[in-house]
């Protein structure tokens, strides 16, 4: 593999200086507990003058290199994600548990998303800051565009990263709010910003794919190169099942977001979280690049899954690769 051109990397010391002394993400994180709990916010916290990271995350975003595209990027999406929602109807729409499901069906059609899945809600996935009276998470996923998204960390990639927080955004409250419409309440999660729930977890649950070793979602057909919107409902939706592609055996036997993590936050094993064994991102090493660069997100960029074309064939190898095994 090439040489790392970000390695050996330094952190910027005004940086580490806005760090809470003697306070570790990792721990807040849970890393090495072994009950399962819910979250604690530790990173894009909406009060950031309440927060112990709040000064980190500050300096992230006055040290964002200045530009007008990526200004209007994020003043479009503070305005969707502040629009009002329709009041519920007082009459509630009747469908069947799978009809409800095929509906999210006509998003994906329309253009504003790539995917949709449901899962019930878990106590586990809910921010211990929050509460919700909901039973059901419907998942929305919207593709990046590789050709953009493999620039970062240069603000090229990041405008793209953006420009699909912006359409998961939007998507969540176009679901929220048809929902709505037909009489069933609906709360529209949108990211960066932590809201009530982790949106990994459902994602997971529901269908798109499985946990990479840099800690986000490896896809079959959209790699890595994907951002989540949610929407909390207790309209009656069937659930869409988990599914295994043979990606997390792959991810073990694979070193490019290793090699490619200039603060060598990736780890070559799974590690305990929450109680729960899965692959992890340590967020003490990860911070201060993901800070000094706007985001970085490399390791999604460099994901073999991730290049358009290539993830399809390899679920399909790994398919033929699992049957001759259980023939044996």
């Amino acid at each position: 593999m090439p040489r790392n051109p970000f390695r050996p990397y330094t952190p910027d010391p005004d940086f580490l200086a806005r760090l809470p002394e003697g306070y570790s993400g990792n721990r807040v994180n849970g890393l090495g507990e072994t009950e399962v709990r819910p979250p604690h916010m530790v990173w894009w916290t909406p009060d950031m003058d309440a927060a112990p990271f709040g000064e980190a995350q500050k300096w992230f975003y006055a040290h964002e290199q200045p530009d007008d595209e990526m200004r209007a990027l994020r003043a479009e999406r503070h305005r969707v994600v502040g629009t009002p929602l329709p009041e519920v109807a007082a009459t509630p729409v009747e469908r069947s548990p799978e009809d409800w499901t095929a509906a999210l069906q006509a998003f994906v059609e329309a253009g504003d998303c790539e995917m949709t899945g449901v899962a019930r809600l878990r106590p586990e996935w809910v921010f211990d800051h929050a509460e919700t009276g909901f039973e059901t998470v419907i998942v929305l996923g919207v593709q990046h565009i590789h050709d953009e998204l493999k620039h970062v960390p240069a603000l090229r990639g990041g405008k793209d990263v953006t420009r699909q927080y912006g359409r998961a955004a939007a998507v969540s409250m176009k679901v929220a709010a048809w929902l709505r419409d037909q009489g069933w309440d609906a709360d529209p999660i949108t990211g960066p910003m932590t809201g009530k729930i982790l949106m990994i977890p459902p994602a997971l649950e529901c269908g798109f794919g499985e946990l990479g070793k840099h800690g986000s979602i490896i896809n079959p057909e959209f790699g890595s190169a994907f951002r989540l919107g949610a929407v909390l409902t207790n309209a009656p939706f069937a659930t869409t099942p988990r599914r295994d592609f043979g990606i997390d055996e792959f991810c073990t036997n694979c070193r490019v977001c290793e090699d490619a993590c200039p603060p060598v936050a990736i780890a070559p094993e799974k590690q305990t979280v929450r109680g729960v064994e899965k692959w992890y991102v340590d967020f003490d090493r990860c911070i201060p690049f993901f800070a000094e660069t706007s985001g970085c997100a490399i390791c999604i960029a460099v994901c073999p899954w991730s290049r358009p074309g290539v993830g399809m064939n390899l679920a399909a190898k790994l398919a033929r690769r699992a049957e001759r095994l259980e023939s044996q």
